[in-house]
């Protein structure tokens, strides 16, 4: 199977302190990521927490006790020719450099010095929230921005703060040193965390370096054992949301909890081929609702977390169509159980396809960081390196499965973000979404 290739590929050690360390050799290109992923991001937040984690992320590359000047770890970085970033999603912060891989050793000595020494000072921290703030602020003039933020409050609820890594304006306003040093205490320490370094390196010698430069990184309780991550509430039942926006077509999404990776790992093989399936031409899905003309287009996804994940159906349709659009989607979603729904001469091209797409990854360097960073994070790296033969043991009934338990006749959220002329005559509101079906 692929996974014995992968496991060639992919080389790992967790050092005294409980540091995963996982190197991925290619000496296609003299260059090296080095990668740090933490189990943090939005589903550690509480409410009055939230948008800290990506706070914290825009800190990480300011000063720390090594380079304690503003803008030290900026000029040392440049010094090595390295470009640099981070990101935050809802469970992984990850930390990247990429570089000349004959500077690999400073890389991994900058990265320590930033995840294990930071200063927060107060300076850098009014620099940073006023960054953020810009983010926020652009961000909230895409009519898209609220559209996602209303989905996402009726699909969470109460959970909304542990699924938005932006967060609230309110809570970055008031973020303290004190907080982001609490986020550091119980977040980025060696055993919730992995570092990874791919391209033009030695396994044994990055080992080697690991242990003498992030040695000195304490242990600490396992956050998760200390702070439990309450249960995501169910969704109840239907509701709907109706965003108004300046924008000349009409976009549809209709939303569920899908599978969480721990409780339910075979849901989301089968979720991924079931996208991946209905989102081919021929399909019978895009058949009869984008060859119809009903939709312009129309896609299916899952995102893959560990805390319930997100199943999307999303189309662009007008919005004269949009009712009619949306009765044909939900007479779709209804049969997707069915036999004979899918053929399982469907499954085996894009089951290649996904093969072909994750063995190719190994050639990526940086893009191959980012990926294992996100897996292990979200899933542990087992399940990674079994994905794909467990992905292509896929079958019909499996999907049949899938959609039974997830989707058909669950509770889901229906939304449309249609432009704010044309509602003054289709008149769509939340309440007629919330009931769809339910009257004649």
């Amino acid at each position: 199977g692929q996974r014995a290739e992968l496991e060639r590929s992919i080389r790992q050690t967790t050092l005294p302190n409980g540091l995963q360390v996982i190197v991925v050799q290619n000496h296609g290109v003299p260059l090296a990521t080095v990668e740090i992923d933490v189990r943090n991001g939005s589903f550690t937040q509480d409410s009055g927490y939230d948008g800290l984690s990506h706070l914290y992320e825009h800190m990480f590359f300011r000063a720390d006790s090594d380079y304690p000047e503003p803008d030290a770890f900026e000029a040392r970085a440049a010094q090595l020719g390295a470009v640099f970033n981070g990101s935050t999603e809802e469970e992984r912060v990850n930390y990247y450099l990429t570089l000349p891989s004959d500077s690999v050793d400073a890389a991994l000595q900058l990265m320590a010095s930033a995840v294990i020494k930071p200063l927060f000072r107060a300076d850098e921290l009014d620099h940073e929230r006023a960054v953020v703030i810009g983010e926020y602020d652009r961000d909230q003039s895409q009519p898209g921005f609220a559209f996602q933020r209303a989905m996402g409050h009726a699909l969470w609820d109460g959970a909304w703060p542990r699924k938005d890594p932006l967060g609230r304006r309110a809570s970055i306003l008031e973020t303290t040193p004190a907080q982001m040093r609490e986020i550091q205490h119980r977040y980025y320490v060696p055993n919730n965390s992995a570092l990874i370094v791919t391209g033009d390196v030695e396994p044994q010698r990055i080992f080697g370096a690991a242990a003498r430069i992030f040695g000195e990184w304490k242990r600490a309780p396992d956050p998760f054992k200390e702070w439990p991550i309450p249960q995501i509430p169910p969704l109840r039942h239907d509701t709907g949301v109706v965003v108004t926006a300046p924008i000349s077509s009409a976009v549809v999404m209709f939303q569920w909890q899908g599978p969480s990776a721990s409780e339910d790992p075979a849901a989301t093989y089968a979720a991924d081929v079931f996208s991946d399936v209905l989102n081919q031409p021929g399909s019978r899905l895009q058949q009869r609702l984008v060859d119809s003309g009903l939709f312009e287009s129309l896609a299916v996804n899952y995102y893959t977390l560990n805390h319930v994940g997100p199943i999307t159906i999303s189309g662009v349709t007008s919005p004269e169509h949009v009712r009619k659009a949306i009765t044909a989607l939900e007479q779709e979603i209804s049969a997707f159980a069915d036999p004979g729904y899918f053929s399982s001469a469907e499954l085996e091209p894009v089951k290649r396809q996904r093969i072909a797409g994750t063995m190719f990854g190994l050639e990526r360097a940086s893009g191959f960081a980012h990926q294992i960073g996100f897996w292990w994070a979200v899933t542990g790296l087992d399940y990674y390196l079994g994905y794909v033969d467990a992905m292509a043991r896929e079958t019909v009934p499996d999907l049949q499965r899938y959609a039974r338990r997830y989707i058909v006749g669950k509770p889901h959220v229906r939304g449309v973000l249609i432009d704010t002329q044309a509602n003054r005559s289709v008149r769509l509101t939340a309440a007629e979404l919330s009931h769809w079906g339910a009257h004649p």
